[in-house]
Protein backbone atom coordinates (compact mmCIF):
# COMPACT_ATOMS: atom_id res chain seq x y z
CA UNK A 1 0.00 0.00 0.00
CA UNK A 2 1.27 3.78 -0.51
CA UNK A 3 1.24 6.26 1.29
CA UNK A 4 -0.96 7.95 -0.57
CA UNK A 5 -3.53 4.50 -0.13
CA UNK A 6 -3.33 4.57 3.59
CA UNK A 7 -3.99 8.75 3.46
CA UNK A 8 -7.60 7.58 2.02
CA UNK A 9 -8.09 4.88 4.54
CA UNK A 10 -7.71 7.91 7.22
CA UNK A 11 -9.70 10.41 5.31
CA UNK A 12 -12.55 7.88 5.25
CA UNK A 13 -12.32 7.05 8.89
CA UNK A 14 -12.59 10.71 9.97
CA UNK A 15 -15.28 11.04 6.93
CA UNK A 16 -17.35 8.36 8.68
CA UNK A 17 -17.02 9.57 12.21
CA UNK A 18 -18.20 13.32 11.03
CA UNK A 19 -21.63 11.43 9.71
CA UNK A 20 -22.08 9.72 13.09
CA UNK A 21 -22.06 12.78 14.92
CA UNK A 22 -24.67 14.57 12.49
CA UNK A 23 -27.49 14.83 14.92
CA UNK A 24 -31.24 13.19 13.65
CA UNK A 25 -32.99 16.86 13.87
CA UNK A 26 -30.66 18.64 11.20
CA UNK A 27 -31.32 16.28 8.19
CA UNK A 28 -32.91 18.14 6.01
CA UNK A 29 -34.98 16.84 2.87
CA UNK A 30 -32.77 15.43 0.47
CA UNK A 31 -32.75 16.27 -3.39
CA UNK A 32 -33.53 13.34 -5.08
CA UNK A 33 -33.67 13.75 -8.81
CA UNK A 34 -31.31 12.41 -11.36
CA UNK A 35 -28.40 14.88 -11.26
CA UNK A 36 -28.42 14.74 -7.34
CA UNK A 37 -25.25 12.83 -5.78
CA UNK A 38 -27.62 9.94 -4.73
CA UNK A 39 -27.96 9.06 -8.30
CA UNK A 40 -24.47 9.67 -9.16
CA UNK A 41 -23.33 7.27 -6.43
CA UNK A 42 -25.88 4.44 -7.80
CA UNK A 43 -23.76 5.04 -10.82
CA UNK A 44 -20.34 5.22 -9.74
CA UNK A 45 -20.44 2.32 -6.90
CA UNK A 46 -20.67 -0.44 -9.99
CA UNK A 47 -16.86 0.98 -11.07
CA UNK A 48 -15.57 -0.42 -7.65
CA UNK A 49 -16.67 -3.88 -8.51
CA UNK A 50 -15.66 -4.03 -11.93
CA UNK A 51 -12.20 -3.35 -10.92
CA UNK A 52 -12.30 -6.74 -9.00
CA UNK A 53 -13.65 -8.64 -12.13
CA UNK A 54 -10.52 -9.74 -13.40
CA UNK A 55 -7.08 -9.46 -11.68
CA UNK A 56 -6.10 -7.87 -8.94
CA UNK A 57 -6.18 -3.79 -9.68
CA UNK A 58 -3.73 -1.54 -9.56
CA UNK A 59 -2.89 0.70 -6.54
CA UNK A 60 -3.57 3.86 -8.96
CA UNK A 61 -6.87 2.52 -10.32
CA UNK A 62 -8.40 1.43 -6.88
CA UNK A 63 -7.11 4.76 -5.13
CA UNK A 64 -8.57 6.93 -8.31
CA UNK A 65 -12.09 4.84 -8.08
CA UNK A 66 -11.91 5.68 -4.08
CA UNK A 67 -11.28 9.45 -4.47
CA UNK A 68 -13.91 9.72 -6.66
CA UNK A 69 -16.27 8.09 -4.91
CA UNK A 70 -15.56 9.60 -1.65
CA UNK A 71 -16.03 12.60 -3.27
CA UNK A 72 -19.00 11.90 -4.37
CA UNK A 73 -20.45 10.66 -0.93
CA UNK A 74 -19.01 14.20 0.33
CA UNK A 75 -21.10 16.26 -1.72
CA UNK A 76 -24.07 13.65 -0.91
CA UNK A 77 -23.55 14.48 2.67
CA UNK A 78 -23.28 18.02 2.19
CA UNK A 79 -26.22 18.28 0.29
CA UNK A 80 -28.08 16.68 2.96
CA UNK A 81 -26.90 18.45 6.00
CA UNK A 82 -28.28 21.68 3.88
CA UNK A 83 -31.20 23.77 4.52
CA UNK A 84 -33.66 22.01 7.71
CA UNK A 85 -36.47 24.82 7.06
CA UNK A 86 -40.06 22.90 6.52
CA UNK A 87 -38.93 19.58 7.94
CA UNK A 88 -40.79 18.05 10.96
CA UNK A 89 -39.23 15.51 13.53
CA UNK A 90 -40.98 12.90 11.73
CA UNK A 91 -39.59 13.84 8.02
CA UNK A 92 -35.96 14.59 9.46
CA UNK A 93 -36.09 10.57 11.25
CA UNK A 94 -37.08 9.11 7.87
CA UNK A 95 -34.86 11.07 5.69
CA UNK A 96 -31.62 10.62 8.46
CA UNK A 97 -32.14 6.58 8.28
CA UNK A 98 -32.22 6.50 4.55
CA UNK A 99 -28.69 8.52 4.02
CA UNK A 100 -27.53 6.63 6.74
CA UNK A 101 -28.26 3.89 4.91
CA UNK A 102 -26.52 4.99 1.86
CA UNK A 103 -23.51 6.01 3.98
CA UNK A 104 -23.06 3.31 5.58
CA UNK A 105 -23.24 0.66 2.46
CA UNK A 106 -20.85 2.65 0.64
CA UNK A 107 -18.25 2.65 3.60
CA UNK A 108 -18.99 -1.04 3.87
CA UNK A 109 -17.83 -1.30 0.06
CA UNK A 110 -15.14 1.27 0.22
CA UNK A 111 -13.55 -0.93 3.90
CA UNK A 112 -14.09 -4.06 1.84
CA UNK A 113 -12.51 -2.56 -1.42
CA UNK A 114 -9.07 -1.97 0.96
CA UNK A 115 -9.20 -5.13 3.15
CA UNK A 116 -9.76 -7.08 -0.29
CA UNK A 117 -6.59 -5.80 -1.83
CA UNK A 118 -3.61 -8.06 -1.95
CA UNK A 119 -5.66 -10.78 -0.47
CA UNK A 120 -5.62 -14.23 -2.30
CA UNK A 121 -9.41 -14.87 -0.19
CA UNK A 122 -11.67 -15.70 -3.24
CA UNK A 123 -14.86 -15.32 -0.99
CA UNK A 124 -13.49 -11.85 0.49
CA UNK A 125 -13.28 -10.79 -3.63
CA UNK A 126 -16.91 -12.01 -4.42
CA UNK A 127 -18.32 -10.05 -1.66
CA UNK A 128 -17.43 -6.78 -3.87
CA UNK A 129 -20.53 -7.24 -6.13
CA UNK A 130 -22.87 -8.07 -3.18
CA UNK A 131 -21.83 -4.73 -1.43
CA UNK A 132 -22.45 -2.62 -4.33
CA UNK A 133 -25.53 -4.30 -4.98
CA UNK A 134 -25.96 -3.31 -0.90
CA UNK A 135 -25.35 0.59 -2.37
CA UNK A 136 -27.86 0.26 -5.27
CA UNK A 137 -30.87 -0.76 -2.87
CA UNK A 138 -29.39 2.08 -0.17
CA UNK A 139 -29.89 4.42 -3.19
CA UNK A 140 -33.35 3.30 -4.27
CA UNK A 141 -34.72 3.27 -0.92
CA UNK A 142 -33.87 6.71 -0.69
CA UNK A 143 -35.98 7.52 -3.37
CA UNK A 144 -38.72 6.47 -2.02
CA UNK A 145 -37.96 8.37 1.23
CA UNK A 146 -41.28 10.74 1.86
CA UNK A 147 -40.78 14.46 0.54
CA UNK A 148 -43.40 15.86 2.60
CA UNK A 149 -44.32 15.95 6.03
CA UNK A 150 -47.75 15.04 4.99
CA UNK A 151 -46.15 12.18 4.13
CA UNK A 152 -44.09 11.27 5.73
CA UNK A 153 -46.29 11.53 9.03
CA UNK A 154 -49.21 9.59 6.97
CA UNK A 155 -47.26 6.95 6.60
CA UNK A 156 -46.26 6.46 10.14
CA UNK A 157 -49.69 6.99 10.69
CA UNK A 158 -50.61 3.40 8.54
CA UNK A 159 -48.25 1.88 10.53
CA UNK A 160 -49.60 2.39 13.55
CA UNK A 161 -52.73 1.07 12.03
CA UNK A 162 -50.75 -2.12 11.02
CA UNK A 163 -50.01 -2.87 14.45
CA UNK A 164 -54.07 -2.12 15.77
CA UNK A 165 -54.64 -4.77 13.28
CA UNK A 166 -52.39 -7.10 14.70
CA UNK A 167 -53.80 -6.92 18.05
CA UNK A 168 -57.82 -7.13 16.57
CA UNK A 169 -56.82 -10.26 14.78
CA UNK A 170 -55.57 -12.12 18.21
CA UNK A 171 -58.75 -10.43 20.34
CA UNK A 172 -60.69 -11.85 17.44
CA UNK A 173 -59.11 -15.30 18.50
CA UNK A 174 -60.32 -15.14 21.93
CA UNK A 175 -63.23 -17.65 22.04
CA UNK A 176 -65.85 -18.58 24.74
CA UNK A 177 -65.97 -20.88 27.46
CA UNK A 178 -67.33 -24.82 26.61
CA UNK A 179 -70.95 -25.48 27.60
CA UNK A 180 -71.10 -26.20 31.24
CA UNK A 181 -69.20 -29.30 32.74
CA UNK A 182 -72.08 -30.40 34.74
CA UNK A 183 -74.27 -31.50 31.07
CA UNK A 184 -71.46 -34.27 30.73
CA UNK A 185 -72.54 -37.02 31.73
CA UNK A 186 -70.38 -39.23 34.18
CA UNK A 187 -68.95 -41.64 31.65
CA UNK A 188 -68.01 -38.93 29.07
CA UNK A 189 -66.03 -37.17 31.54
CA UNK A 190 -64.27 -40.48 32.51
CA UNK A 191 -63.35 -41.17 29.57
CA UNK A 192 -62.05 -38.33 28.77
CA UNK A 193 -59.84 -38.16 31.90
CA UNK A 194 -58.30 -41.97 30.55
CA UNK A 195 -57.42 -40.60 27.51
CA UNK A 196 -54.99 -37.70 29.60
CA UNK A 197 -51.52 -39.63 30.30
CA UNK A 198 -50.96 -39.27 33.81
CA UNK A 199 -47.13 -37.57 32.72
CA UNK A 200 -48.61 -35.24 30.42
CA UNK A 201 -48.95 -32.07 32.70
CA UNK A 202 -48.64 -29.66 30.78
CA UNK A 203 -50.99 -31.32 27.75
CA UNK A 204 -53.85 -28.34 27.90
CA UNK A 205 -51.42 -25.80 29.42
CA UNK A 206 -51.64 -23.32 26.42
CA UNK A 207 -55.70 -23.32 26.42
CA UNK A 208 -55.79 -22.49 29.89
CA UNK A 209 -56.86 -18.96 31.52
CA UNK A 210 -57.90 -17.99 27.60
CA UNK A 211 -61.80 -19.02 27.26
CA UNK A 212 -63.72 -16.02 28.36
CA UNK A 213 -67.13 -16.72 30.28
CA UNK A 214 -70.05 -15.56 28.81
CA UNK A 215 -69.65 -11.43 30.57
CA UNK A 216 -66.46 -11.75 29.35
CA UNK A 217 -67.11 -12.43 25.81
CA UNK A 218 -69.71 -10.14 25.67
CA UNK A 219 -66.84 -6.98 26.90
CA UNK A 220 -64.54 -8.92 24.50
CA UNK A 221 -67.30 -8.68 21.58
CA UNK A 222 -67.50 -4.70 22.46
CA UNK A 223 -63.79 -4.20 22.70
CA UNK A 224 -63.65 -5.78 19.21
CA UNK A 225 -66.09 -3.44 17.82
CA UNK A 226 -63.94 0.11 19.70
CA UNK A 227 -60.71 -1.17 18.00
CA UNK A 228 -62.53 -2.01 14.45
CA UNK A 229 -64.36 1.90 15.00
CA UNK A 230 -60.47 2.62 16.05
CA UNK A 231 -59.08 1.85 12.61
CA UNK A 232 -61.89 3.38 11.14
CA UNK A 233 -61.07 6.91 12.46
CA UNK A 234 -57.43 6.52 11.09
CA UNK A 235 -58.24 5.84 8.04
CA UNK A 236 -60.73 8.66 7.36
CA UNK A 237 -57.87 10.92 9.16
CA UNK A 238 -55.41 9.74 6.59
CA UNK A 239 -57.49 11.20 4.12
CA UNK A 240 -58.14 14.67 6.17
CA UNK A 241 -54.18 15.18 6.04
CA UNK A 242 -54.06 13.90 2.33
CA UNK A 243 -56.43 16.54 1.39
CA UNK A 244 -53.62 19.42 3.34
CA UNK A 245 -51.09 19.04 0.68
CA UNK A 246 -51.62 22.35 -0.76
CA UNK A 247 -52.18 24.35 2.82
CA UNK A 248 -48.57 22.67 3.43
CA UNK A 249 -47.33 24.16 0.23
CA UNK A 250 -48.48 27.38 1.17
CA UNK A 251 -48.05 27.09 4.51
CA UNK A 252 -44.31 27.02 5.46
CA UNK A 253 -45.23 28.16 9.44
CA UNK A 254 -43.58 25.94 12.31
CA UNK A 255 -47.01 25.59 14.00
CA UNK A 256 -48.74 23.72 10.96
CA UNK A 257 -45.84 20.98 11.03
CA UNK A 258 -46.63 21.23 14.89
CA UNK A 259 -49.97 20.37 14.76
CA UNK A 260 -49.81 17.52 12.10
CA UNK A 261 -46.77 15.64 14.87
CA UNK A 262 -49.42 15.97 17.54
CA UNK A 263 -51.87 14.17 15.29
CA UNK A 264 -49.41 11.68 15.12
CA UNK A 265 -48.53 11.58 18.89
CA UNK A 266 -52.57 10.93 19.25
CA UNK A 267 -52.16 8.56 17.02
CA UNK A 268 -49.51 6.65 18.65
CA UNK A 269 -51.14 7.01 22.22
CA UNK A 270 -54.31 5.39 21.23
CA UNK A 271 -52.13 2.76 19.60
CA UNK A 272 -50.59 2.40 23.28
CA UNK A 273 -54.33 1.87 24.48
CA UNK A 274 -55.56 -0.52 22.04
CA UNK A 275 -52.61 -2.74 23.16
CA UNK A 276 -53.80 -2.26 27.06
CA UNK A 277 -56.66 -3.14 25.90
CA UNK A 278 -56.07 -6.40 24.19
CA UNK A 279 -54.04 -7.43 26.85
CA UNK A 280 -57.08 -7.10 29.70
CA UNK A 281 -59.53 -8.93 27.68
CA UNK A 282 -57.44 -12.28 28.96
CA UNK A 283 -58.75 -13.31 32.13
CA UNK A 284 -59.54 -12.76 34.87
CA UNK A 285 -60.74 -9.56 32.98
CA UNK A 286 -58.80 -6.43 34.22
CA UNK A 287 -62.06 -3.76 34.17
CA UNK A 288 -60.35 -0.85 35.74
CA UNK A 289 -57.38 -0.92 33.46
CA UNK A 290 -60.47 -1.14 30.45
CA UNK A 291 -61.76 1.64 31.97
CA UNK A 292 -58.90 4.05 32.45
CA UNK A 293 -57.88 2.83 28.70
CA UNK A 294 -61.31 3.84 27.06
CA UNK A 295 -61.26 7.43 28.66
CA UNK A 296 -57.85 8.12 27.52
CA UNK A 297 -59.06 6.72 23.91
CA UNK A 298 -61.79 8.94 24.23
CA UNK A 299 -60.04 12.12 25.55
CA UNK A 300 -57.56 11.36 22.56
CA UNK A 301 -60.36 11.46 19.58
CA UNK A 302 -61.52 14.45 21.00
CA UNK A 303 -58.15 16.17 20.29
CA UNK A 304 -58.11 14.68 17.18
CA UNK A 305 -61.59 16.29 15.62
CA UNK A 306 -60.25 19.46 17.39
CA UNK A 307 -56.51 19.83 15.48
CA UNK A 308 -57.86 18.35 12.31
CA UNK A 309 -61.10 20.98 12.82
CA UNK A 310 -58.69 23.98 13.45
CA UNK A 311 -56.50 22.68 10.77
CA UNK A 312 -59.31 23.08 8.13
CA UNK A 313 -59.18 19.85 6.69
CA UNK A 314 -61.82 18.21 8.80
CA UNK A 315 -64.87 15.84 6.35
CA UNK A 316 -68.19 14.72 7.26
CA UNK A 317 -67.43 10.96 7.09
CA UNK A 318 -64.25 11.86 9.54
CA UNK A 319 -67.04 13.44 11.73
CA UNK A 320 -69.21 10.36 11.29
CA UNK A 321 -66.70 7.88 12.27
CA UNK A 322 -66.05 9.82 14.97
CA UNK A 323 -69.12 9.64 16.42
CA UNK A 324 -69.50 5.99 15.87
CA UNK A 325 -65.95 5.20 17.95
CA UNK A 326 -67.80 7.63 21.07
CA UNK A 327 -70.73 5.29 20.61
CA UNK A 328 -68.96 2.22 20.43
CA UNK A 329 -66.82 2.96 23.65
CA UNK A 330 -69.98 4.53 25.49
CA UNK A 331 -71.05 0.56 25.09
CA UNK A 332 -67.94 -0.62 26.38
CA UNK A 333 -68.35 2.16 29.53
CA UNK A 334 -72.10 0.37 30.08
CA UNK A 335 -70.88 -2.68 29.89
CA UNK A 336 -68.10 -2.88 31.96
CA UNK A 337 -69.56 -0.32 34.41
CA UNK A 338 -72.14 -3.54 35.01
CA UNK A 339 -69.72 -5.93 35.52
CA UNK A 340 -69.99 -7.83 38.26
CA UNK A 341 -66.43 -8.17 38.60
CA UNK A 342 -65.43 -4.35 38.67
CA UNK A 343 -65.80 -3.72 42.21
CA UNK A 344 -66.03 -6.86 43.80
CA UNK A 345 -62.61 -8.49 42.68
CA UNK A 346 -60.88 -5.16 44.04
CA UNK A 347 -62.95 -5.81 47.22
CA UNK A 348 -62.46 -9.40 47.66
CA UNK A 349 -58.47 -8.85 47.48
CA UNK A 350 -58.80 -6.24 50.35
CA UNK A 351 -60.16 -8.86 52.39
CA UNK A 352 -59.00 -10.19 55.94
CA UNK A 353 -59.58 -13.66 57.22
CA UNK A 354 -60.37 -13.43 60.98
CA UNK A 355 -60.70 -16.21 63.14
Amino acid sequence: MTTKHWGMIILLTKFEKKFQAIPEDEMPEILRGNCSPNSSIKTASPNIGMLWTGEAPEVSALEGNMEAYFNMLQGFLFLSHGSTVGAGPTLSSSIHASVKQVVDSSFRLLKESVSSYGSRNRDQKLSIPQLVGAVWEACSALKKTPATNITAIGRTMTQVAVSMKDVLREMKELKPASSDPTDETSDEASNKAESIPENDDNSSEGDLGNDLSPEEMKIAVSVISVVTEILAVIKELIRCITGLVKQEDANKSSNFVDSLEKLLKLCQGIGVQVDELGACLYPPQEIPAMKAAAEKISGSVDEIQAEIENLGGTTETFIQACNVLRSSLGQLNSLVGDSSTADLVPEMQNLAVTS
